[in-house]
């Protein structure tokens, strides 16, 4: 990360592309654009179908600083809209993705029948409003040449229509593959899984085999001369909307719904009982209130419940959840409501995302990205302790980290006689965590922050604890 003499902190994840730049300046996003973005730029900005995609949300909002601060070496600069949270595709579900592909496709389309394109195809380009994905890259757009194919295909590939294909028709989760590599997954990996009959499922053909033969009969054919022999095949603006409207209809038809886990019908099934839960509901509601504002993280947040608490009173929540399923199911809810303020994740937070791309901060790592004025960590830290065996000082250390300075924990022990405790540890050998108790934990978190409040609920074997971290 370069911050220069003029207070200009440039984004990590932008150097693919040379004719423009994110930045940050005095807490705002800006892009700078060079001579010939900066005409693409201005037709853009001049055409009825993108400002169409900016009243509609669609496109994040973006506008041009006239004129151009003559401190920064761009021929023209555009100012963003800040997203509330940044996150990246393999920490969204399934319909996510989908939903993320089909707005880029959507977009792609309305692009090229107003005579424009997209130079690329990542599911990097596109963020949440809570519930609902927005498209960023605005540098993407340039005007559609007759006679040369979309340049991001390869890209919406790997990183969207493979994944999906991936979960669709084998049930495998995507998101370690994309976790895996930055640039998605590669069709030489795809057409060994598709195989045999496999070959016959919605997609696969086109889109993987055909696909891997054409850039194999291709290797040694430089840009120009495929562009060349498309234009001599008659390759026009007509088929490239046919293209996507097939793409549209194939994203469409992937429709996967996860299979049920133990976690979906948690809040059911486990040992809360209803005084416990409304005490805990009122605790959560009290303590959020008190932040005034900001990010909110609900960590392990299972069916949004305490999330939505949270979203009375935080301008944005991030509710992270281990299980695709339950995050798939809350992401589905909170679409069909349109909520725009809660944003759901898939995360192991014994294993959380990791900086990853060019040097390790092209994507920026969850704690990197975390930056909560309340986090909220309800029937979690058992489940890290006992289930996963990290010491209960790392894990209260790494809640701690997630937030700000002066921020909020709301945080709760699970005693080492509930039954959900009990269930942990009769599956691990006898003593192995001495440490575990009610007073360690206490001292611990002392030594983090200032207690505000402590509830113990009702059952007697859980409290609630809320914390001014540092304070």
């Amino acid at each position: 990360m370069v911050v220069s003499d003029t207070g200009v902190r440039v984004e990590p994840g932008s150097f693919r592309d040379p004719g423009n730049r994110v930045f940050h300046r005095h807490g705002e996003v800006f892009r700078g654009l060079d001579e010939r973005s900066a005409r693409d730029w201005r037709a853009l900005a001049a055409s009825d179908f993108f400002r169409d995609l900016l009243a509609t949300g669609r496109v994040c909002g973006t506008e041009e600083l006239l004129p151009t601060p003559v401190d920064l070496p761009w021929a023209a600069v555009l100012r963003h809209e800040r997203i509330p949270f940044v996150s990246h595709p393999y920490e969204w579900s399934y319909a996510m993705l989908r939903d993320a592909a089909l707005l880029h496709l959507e977009i792609l389309a309305a692009a090229l029948a107003a005579g424009f394109t997209l130079k690329d195809g990542s599911a990097y380009n596109l963020q949440w409003r809570g519930a609902t994905p927005v498209f960023i890259d605005v540098g993407s757009f340039e005007p559609a040449r007759d006679g040369e194919p979309w340049a991001g295909y390869r890209q919406f590939c790997q990183t969207l229509l493979y994944p999906l294909l991936l979960q669709a028709h084998l049930g495998l989760d995507f998101q370690p593959w994309l976790r895996a590599r930055v640039d998605g997954i590669e069709p030489d990996q795809m057409r060994r899984l598709f195989a045999g009959a496999r070959r016959l499922c919605a997609g696969v053909l086109t889109h993987v085999h055909l696909h891997g033969a054409m850039q194999a009969r291709n290797a040694g054919a430089s840009t120009t001369d495929v562009r060349a022999q498309l234009r001599a095949a008659g390759y026009s603006r007509e088929l490239a909307l046919a293209t996507v409207r097939g793409l549209t209809k194939l994203v469409r038809r992937l429709d996967h719904r996860p299979e049920d886990s133990h976690w979906v019908d948690y809040q059911r099934t486990c040992a809360y009982s209803v005084p416990d839960r409304q005490a805990k509901e009122q605790f959560v509601d009290r303590a959020v209130a008190a932040t005034g504002g900001g990010l909110a993280l609900d960590l392990g947040a299972n069916d949004g419940r305490y999330a939505r608490i949270a979203a009375r009173h935080a301008d944005q929540v991030v509710a992270v959840e281990q299980d695709p399923a339950v995050v798939d199911a809350l992401y589905r809810a909170l679409r069909d409501e349109g909520e725009q303020r809660i944003l759901p994740l898939v995360m192991d937070l014994a294993d959380p995302s990791p900086g990853g791309g060019w040097r390790g901060v092209e994507r920026a790592g969850f704690a990197d990205r975390s930056r909560a004025d309340a986090v909220l960590a309800l029937a979690l830290v058992h489940h890290l302790a006992l289930g996963r065996n990290v010491p209960l000082a790392d894990v209260l250390d790494q809640l701690v980290g997630l937030g700000t300075a002066g921020g909020t924990l709301v945080v709760e022990f699970v005693h080492p006689e509930d039954p959900m405790a009990r269930r942990l540890l009769d599956n691990k050998p006898d003593g192995l965590f001495p440490d575990y108790r009610r007073d360690t934990f206490e001292a611990l978190l002392a030594a983090r922050g200032r207690l505000v409040r402590r509830v113990e609920l009702p059952s007697g074997t859980r409290t609630l604890y809320q914390v001014t971290v540092g304070g």
